[in-house]
Parts: structure tokens; C-alpha cells; sequence
């Protein structure tokens, strides 16, 4: 373990072996913090949660293993006594993003430069989230989703989903990542197929789930797919729709 000049470490803090901290970074609260950890320069972990029904009750941070927390990046604790804001392990989160209170970040998650989450958002595991965006609370992004940067997110991101723009729309199936995280053909073919029923074939979601459990809901990417949009309460986010293309083939010309 390896502390930095005029870092502040508070007195309910855990640390875990091998993990660094920078100069002037600042850990407080309730926080524990997993092995192996990177925490970059000023940056403020386990501060209280800037909501007004906060009351100072003890609330929480739980960080994991192996993530690299680079300069000034801020994460809150709960704003619910005994509530816990959590990152998992092996994330990369970049310089000035903000993680508010009651937000739960999964693993191998890569959230780049000031991206700011609002409190109550969850990230799926494998999700790449664009910089200088903004997140609505009670947002959701599903696994293996990428974001497209200087964005404002206020619908659910599906999962394997390339999003971007502004209105932010889904423009198709996240395949780069989707290869690099080892997928093989057959799988994000389906996943494409699946992306053309639930965007472009003209139906309400409702009536897109319906089908994609009707033909495909036996298929573990399709299941979680299904799942989270039937979890989401502020809705999921569209797919672009180009004028002169019919409905089913928009995936097709991105």
C-alpha cells in the first residue's frame, strides 16, 4: 500500500493490499476499497452525496479490485442510511468523472473523461461510456453497450448497443466489442437479428419482446436482452430511423 503526499485517509476507511494512493486524493466516510486499486491525484471518494434529503446517516462506498480511479475523479456514498454506492472490479474511470450517490458500476466498465452519472444509475459490466456526457438518474446501460461521447442519456442503453447523438439514438449492434469480448459469429448475428426486431421492424416494444421470446428467448443473449428491458422504468432508448429506409433495414446501412 502506498500513500501520497498530503492524501487524506479517513478514520472508517478500509484499504486493500497493493492498492495506491495519489497526492491530495481524499477518502472518506464509510468506504471500503478492494486490493490492487489505482487512485489518481485529488481525487474524492466516499464524500457525502450532494442530495438535499441527505441527513448525514451512515451510508456507503464499496469499490473492488484492480480499478484504475485517475485525477479528480469523484464518487459519493449512499444517500440512504446503510445505502451503498458501488464499482466493481477492473474498471478504468477517468480523469473528472463524477459518480454520484447510489450508483452501481459493474466490472471492466471504461468511463472516459468528465462523464457525469446522477445518482441511482446502474452500468452493466463491459460498458465503454463516451465523455462529457451526462446521465438522467434511474438510467440504465447494459452490458456490453458503447456510448458515444458530449451526449445526454436519459432512456435505458440495451445491452450490446452502439448509442450516439443527440436525440440519443441506438444506431446498432456494439460489434467491435462484441468481438473483442469474444462473441463468436453465430452469437452476433443473433444479437443483430435481435437488434432488427426490437428497433426496425415497426413494432411497440412490448409487441418486439414478445417476438424475440417467441423465436429466440431460449438463447442466453437473448434472455438478457429480454430482461433488462422488461426491468427498465424510464423506458429504453430508440433506434435511429433514416428517411428512405424501410423499417428493418436502418442496422443494415450503419
Amino acid at each position: 500500500m502506498k500513500i501520497g503526499p498530503y492524501a487524506i485517509i479517513g478514520e472508517n476507511v478500509e484499504l486493500g493490499e497493493g492498492t495506491r494512493v495519489g497526492p491530495h486524493a481524499v477518502i472518506e466516510g464509510w468506504t471500503k476499497i478492494g486490493k490492487g486499486n489505482e487512485i489518481g491525484v485529488g481525487a474524492v471518494i466516499g464524500a457525502a452525496p450532494q442530495d438535499h434529503k441527505y441527513t448525514g446517516a451512515r451510508s456507503f462506498v464499496a469499490i473492488g479490485d484492480r480499478n484504475i480511479i485517475r485525477e479528480y475523479v469523484t464518487i459519493h456514498r449512499s444517500a440512504t442510511a446503510e445505502g451503498v454506492t458501488s464499482v466493481g472490479n477492473d474498471n478504468y474511470i477517468m480523469a473528472f468523472v463524477h459518480v454520484a450517490h447510489d450508483c452501481k458500476v459493474g466490472s471492466n466498465v471504461n468511463i472516459t473523461n468528465l462523464v457525469g452519472l446522477s445518482g441511482h444509475i446502474e452500468v452493466e459490466d463491459n460498458a465503454v461510456l463516451g465523455g462529457m456526457s451526462a446521465y438522467h438518474q434511474f438510467v440504465r446501460v447494459g452490458a456490453y453497450a458503447m456510448v458515444g461521447g458530449n451526449c445526454g442519456i436519459r432512456m435505458d442503453i440495451v445491452p450490446y448497443a452502439v448509442a450516439t447523438g443527440e436525440p440519443l439514438r441506438i444506431y446498432g449492434v456494439n460489434r467491435v466489442g462484441l468481438r473483442r469480448a469474444g462473441f463468436k459469429v453465430e452469437q452476433q448475428r443473433l444479437i443483430k437479428d435481435a437488434f432488427r426486431i426490437l428497433f426496425w421492424a415497426g413494432l411497440p416494444v412490448s409487441g418486439a419482446v414478445a417476438r424475440l421470446k417467441a423465436e429466440m428467448g431460449d438463447r442466453e443473449e437473448i434472455v438478457r436482452l429480454v430482461r433488462f428491458i422488461e426491468k427498465s422504468k424510464r423506458g429504453i432508448t430508440p433506434g435511429l430511423r433514416l428517411e428512405g429506409v424501410a423499417d428493418g433495414e436502418a442496422e443494415e446501412e450503419l
